[in-house]
């Protein structure tokens, strides 16, 4: 059996580095993917999934390296499913709404932005070429 998930989107916030206690790297981040689209009365749809990415080893020190809020990254890997369901994991968010989360093991990490963009997202607040700022109790991690 195989599974494979390629996603692209931007990342919503700066990556995170820790070592385990053997000394292997960890960078944890995420990434939002959206999409739009016109519905049959004329309005304008969005939609954004957040997705909780881990980068291991030499590919987790470039990606804490690299990247920061904003680039945008391809990231290949596989879905890390819910130990106890086998399906995404779900909580219930402080406003009582349930939420979901996708969480992906990273085989591959492909810097999109490159460092000018970078620069000039950083520059300013909210810019277009992300994704729209997210509250605090929207991410579950």
């Amino acid at each position: 059996m195989y599974q494979k998930i390629t996603i692209v989107g931007y990342l919503g916030g700066d990556p995170e580095m820790r070592y385990t206690p053997s000394g292997q790297a960890v960078t944890n981040f995420s990434v939002a993917t959206s999409r739009q689209w016109t519905t049959n009365d004329g309005q304008r749809a969005d939609e954004t999934t957040w997705f909780r990415v881990s980068a291991w080893g030499r590919q987790a020190e470039t990606t804490n390296q690299y990247l920061k809020k904003g680039s945008r990254v391809l990231v290949e890997g596989r879905i890390k499913p819910d130990p106890q369901t086998g399906s995404p994991r779900i909580w219930t968010r402080q406003d009582g709404t349930a939420g979901a989360s996708f969480e992906i093991t990273a085989n591959r990490v492909v810097f999109m932005s490159s460092k000018a963009e970078n620069e000039a997202y950083q520059a300013q607040s909210g810019g277009a070429s992300g994704p729209e700022p997210v509250q605090e109790n929207e991410i579950p991690f």
